[in-house]
């Protein structure tokens, strides 16, 4: 039973009004503490580093409906555990539809998130991380369009740690998720090697970076607390007002990384 106002994909009954469309899919974990954001505990404890998760999300669905907005897409959470679908109440807007993520292991949810989407009407389906929260608007609007252009291909959105932010795809490829060594610096090059081993070509969008240990928070931190703007990415209002938050509480636990990524660049 649907304990959420969200409502829910069922891949057995496709829908006419995903016909033409590119799902904008969040793969996201339910936002509990202890559950979420692990890696960045220290310097959060596990219910800051859920409270971040959740400004994260909320900045993603944020950003992908303005893309909705002006080109051929629907945003959609791809969500795990099943069942989990009430811990997104309040925070997920009430017309985002939700879908129930299956099988075993990162790459088989993410397969299966794709097939289910497809057998659900989507005629693209994009696979975004939740852990980038200033990904151009712009990458993802170029994403949607390549992907409903009918020229088969890949879009692929690199992380500068070696994964990605971003997978689209028009069908469904279960190479590309095969073989992958998931949360190591070779999955990028690793999916472009399936991708060339069924001669499927990969369409690149900027290189950006996701949030997942002290150093890349000290750079999100940087970026829009420090400097006082998000770069050229998505301003990100919801993380911002969070790390301003945290920073009141965690003071040099974020700023320290910060001095040490400066000395670098």
């Amino acid at each position: 039973m649907n304990q959420s106002p969200n409502p829910i994909i069922d891949p057995q009954r496709p829908l006419a009004e995903f016909h033409g469309r590119c799902a904008l899919t969040v793969m996201a974990k339910a936002p509990k503490a202890g559950r979420v954001k692990t890696r960045l505990s220290p310097p959060l404890n596990s219910h800051q580093a859920a409270r971040l998760n959740i400004a994260f999300l909320q900045d993603t669905i944020a950003c992908l409906r303005q893309v909705a907005a002006i080109a051929s897409a629907t945003v959609v959470i791809s969500y795990t555990p099943a069942g989990a679908e009430a811990d997104f109440a309040g925070i997920v807007p009430a017309d985002v539809a939700l879908l129930p993520q299956r099988g075993d292991g990162f790459g088989a949810r993410l397969q299966y998130t794709t097939e289910d989407l497809l057998a659900a009407g989507f005629d693209a389906v994009c696979l975004i991380d939740s852990d980038s929260p200033t990904v151009p608007r712009g990458a993802y609007v170029d994403a949607v369009q390549r992907l409903l252009e009918k020229e088969s291909c890949a879009v692929l959105g690199p992380s500068d740690d070696g994964g990605y932010y971003l997978l689209g795809l028009q069908k469904l490829h279960p190479r590309l998720f095969e073989d992958i060594a998931w949360s190591t610096a070779v999955v990028e090059e690793q999916t472009r090697q399936r991708a060339a081993e069924i001669g499927l070509p990969v369409h690149s969008l900027p290189v950006w970076f996701d949030v997942d240990d002290r150093r890349t928070l000290a750079r999100l931190y940087r970026e829009l607390q420090v400097s006082g703007s998000g770069g050229a990415g998505f301003p990100a209002t919801h993380t911002a007002e969070c790390l301003r938050a945290l920073s009141d509480s965690l003071g040099e636990a974020l700023l320290a990384p910060v001095s040490e990524i400066a000395e670098r660049s």
